[in-house]
């Protein structure tokens, strides 16, 4: 077989392998969102509820995490950091991320063995309703790591072979003492080296370019080996359970519907709108970026979806009428970093599931808090106005207006649907995100018609990797989690909030400082991830309300994200608008700046973000 024809036959199996697992996902993904469907139906018409949806949930959920969390790996679609690798020279870059392949290899590798013992363990359990062995639960793990493992070696075969030799051979080097020290050390290592140690592998191999939930899977089995000699079973059986509730299909469905909005013409139609409207105000495109994602935001949910919602739909108009890109590449990620607390921000639905904290009660707060920021981006704007040195617009065009508004009753239709399904009791947040995505493909294949069998099939495969990204960087977050709490950490922190004793002040204040700067270096999330379980407790101790908390670190979050230089999200609105990266950081500072003005109003003043929740009866 010559060398051609042998690249073929490696490449002919690789396609078949991700066309095979993302049929797998996107059946677990469609199959499940019509037994949500169907569930509500049932109840709510004939009281006739499909009891066993949650069980049916759960495999669901570890398929999309697990085998589709693989798939994401093959596409590189794993959130990662390598602002610090892409500055270093051409060849150091290529060891580095062949050291990054190296370590998922192992990763895989090692979870798989650990994952049959977890596959025997549960082979006895049964469900309640469908008696099904609770060993099905983690079968997607064993499966997931094992292509895990494979696409590792993919990747590594494609490779530069001095790079990856170099490579192995680094890893293997940082890797042995710790590797020595759990199998020939008589007791474990003291638990405040360990958690120091596991904590900053964590930030260094993100910091690489690892991605992020590999990173905390990392920290997970180095803190379990070095510091406490428990097996390492617990790994996959914590990332199992981290996926296993009902509330997280909310995460697939909502990011699903954001893809079909922004594919079905959806978000199209309310931006053109907005910009009819909006566009003549002092500022005129800028102002109409602002509300743009305010109200796309409260639809999507996804936050890369709504900064290449908008800022797809208004990179023409942007350039037509001479704006600057730079300065809409500032004002597109502001804006972003503010639609993170615009209900049904994906960070909300993540805070809901790490936390105690209700998505429903979460969303209701959310809608002031993100209006006042806004706000203070539209004033700047404003006053900025003159730099902008754009084409004057006369009076509105309304019969344009009102052919315009006609297109996106419908479109606006979606945010009533789901906060009316939400408040009125009819379904649950993750239910009303089921409907969401029934309802957006209606209007977008049915009504629109502008997507087809083929496109459909796309955004099924683009949504579950989303997805799947997501839930498998949810899973690991949620074994470091139960590592930092077994190291005592929480206590620590708790023990270091005594000491400032009433001032709520400080604690709010350094809450904020370590979001930001946590966000801007860890994309947001995984922050969010982190700190979150860890620091929210510790707020109603101080008098503040848990709620109210929430939303500043979701604010805080956002504008970490969307912070240069190592914000991911601002390189996303850079690419998206086709600015330049260097002039648009320059031109971010006055945004950056009004952002943290907002977030302090929104801080210390609390009545902001409890007053729809008071209204609505989830105040607490």
């Amino acid at each position: 077989m010559n060398a051609p024809t042998a690249q073929a036959h490696r490449t002919g199996w690789i396609l078949l392998l991700d066309r095979l697992l993302d049929i797998t996902v996107g059946i677990a993904l469609i199959g499940e969102l019509l037994v949500v469907i169907g569930n509500v139906l049932g109840r709510t018409f004939i009281d006739a509820p499909l009891l066993w949806s949650d069980e049916v949930a759960t495999l669901a959920l570890s398929t999309i995490a697990f085998i589709g969390g693989a798939v994401a790996y093959r596409r590189d679609a794993h959130i990662s950091v390598r602002t610090i690798v892409n500055m270093l020279p051409e060849k150091t870059q290529a060891v580095v991320l062949a050291g990054a392949d190296w370590v998922v290899l192992g990763l895989g590798l090692l979870s798989f063995f650990y994952s049959i013992g977890l596959v025997e363990a549960r082979w006895e359990e049964l469900t309640p309703i469908l008696e099904m062995r609770g060993a099905w639960f983690a079968v997607p793990l064993s499966v997931g790591m094992v292509m895990l493992a494979v696409y590792a070696l993919v990747r590594l075969y494609e490779q530069p072979r001095g790079a990856v030799l170099a490579a192995f051979v680094a890893v293997l080097v940082l890797a042995a003492p710790f590797v020595l020290f759990g199998f020939l050390a008589d007791a474990p290592m003291a638990n405040g080296s360990a958690i120091s140690i596991a904590l900053l592998l964590v930030l260094v191999t993100v910091l690489l370019g690892l991605p992020v939930g590999f990173a905390l899977m990392l920290g997970t089995i180095l803190y379990l080996h070095i510091g406490t000699f428990v097996p390492l079973i617990a790994v996959p059986q914590n990332m199992v359970d981290g996926v296993g509730r009902f509330v997280l299909l909310a995460l697939p469905f909502f990011i699903f519907a954001g893809f079909i909005m922004e594919g079905g013409g959806i978000s199209r139609r309310l931006v053109e709108l907005i910009a009819a409207l909006v566009g003549r105000l002092r500022g005129g495109l800028m102002q109409v970026m602002v509300v743009s994602m305010y109200i796309v935001s409260g639809i999507s949910g996804s936050k890369a979806a709504d900064v290449a919602a908008v800022g797809l739909v208004m990179r023409d108009m942007l350039d037509e009428e001479g704006y600057d890109r730079a300065e809409a590449a500032a004002v597109l990620a502001a804006s972003a970093a503010m639609g993170e607390c615009i209900p049904p921000s994906l960070a909300m639905l993540v805070l809901g599931s790490v936390t105690s904290l209700s998505i429903g009660a979460l969303f209701a707060a959310g809608l002031i808090p993100a209006a006042v920021i806004a706000l203070c981006l539209m004033a700047l704007i404003y006053f900025r106005a003159a730099k902008f040195n754009t084409r004057q617009h006369g009076s509105r065009n309304w019969p344009l207006i009102r052919r315009l508004a006609l297109r996106a009753i419908i479109p606006f239709s979606m945010p009533a649907l789901l906060f009316g399904g939400i408040f009125s009791g009819f379904a649950t947040p993750t239910e009303i995100s089921a409907f969401a995505v029934a309802y957006g493909l209606a209007i977008a294949a049915l009504l629109y018609r502008e997507v087809n069998l083929r496109q459909f099939g796309r955004m099924i495969a683009e949504a579950s990797t989303v997805s799947a990204m997501v839930l498998f960087t949810l899973a690991a977050a949620q074994t470091f989690s139960w590592v930092l709490s077994a190291a005592q950490l929480p206590h620590s922190l708790a023990a270091l909030v005594a000491t400032w004793h009433d001032n709520a002040t400080l604690f709010m204040l350094a809450s904020i400082t370590a979001v930001v700067i946590l966000g801007s270096l860890l994309e947001g999330l995984p922050a969010l991830l982190i700190l979150a379980p860890l620091l929210l407790p510790l707020a109603p101790d101080l008098g503040i309300d848990p709620l109210h908390y929430g939303i500043v670190l979701l604010v805080a979050m956002g504008i970490g994200a969307f912070l240069p230089p190592l914000g991911v999200g601002f390189y996303i609105a850079c690419a998206v608008t086709r600015a330049p990266v260097d002039r648009a950081s320059a031109f971010m500072i006055p945004y950056v700046l009004i952002l943290l003005i907002g977030l302090l109003l929104v801080t210390f003043v609390p009545w902001f973000t409890l007053l729809v929740p008071g209204l609505l009866g989830f105040a607490s």
